[in-house]
């Protein structure tokens, strides 16, 4: 199964370094059944996007928590095999969750098919976003119109050989 995993850069460097994301459970985001059943219409490539894009999102809450790193979202996809991803029903009920699922294991560097992330003209962007998001889940429209803004960054795609130079 094809799952998006959010990071930060500095997570990027750590799973330079350790080989592999850790430690599980961890949070993705993946074509689950809510997730197609909500994007009727969409082919598979959009629903992976949709799933990509939820993965984002999640990164930039993550940036919001780290203090002194730069200021990028970091998407990282991976092919699991199905027995470590789960979707919980439960959270499948919720729009926010849609395509959320937990990892059971850490994902080994081998699992990895790409890396996404911001190219250094989003910093100030990200930066006004991660700055934005806690008062959007509050329901601040100002904010949310902030945080939506970073969707017009385009994530860059990197190929798994290529992380060393990204961090």
């Amino acid at each position: 199964m094809r799952v998006y995993i959010p990071l930060t850069l500095s997570g990027l460097a750590r799973l330079h370094v350790a080989r592999e994301i850790a430690p599980a459970p961890l949070t993705a985001y993946a074509v689950t059944p809510a997730l197609r059943e909500w994007y009727l219409s969409g082919s598979e490539e959009e629903l992976e996007y949709a799933a990509l894009s939820r993965a984002a999102v999640a990164s930039l809450r993550l940036v919001a928590t780290e203090l002194g790193v730069a200021r990028r979202r970091v998407v990282v996809a991976a092919d699991v095999p199905d027995r470590v991803a789960f979707a919980d029903p439960e959270l499948a009920l919720s729009p926010e969750a849609l395509g959320e699922v937990r990892l059971t294991e850490a994902v080994p560097l081998g699992w990895l098919a790409a890396v996404h992330v911001d190219a250094e003209e989003a910093a100030e962007d990200v930066q006004a976003a991660a700055e934005a998001v806690g008062a959007a889940d509050q329901g601040d429209e100002d904010a949310q119109f902030v945080v939506d803004g970073v969707a017009d960054h385009e994530l860059l795609w990197y190929g798994v050989q290529e992380i060393d130079r990204l961090v």
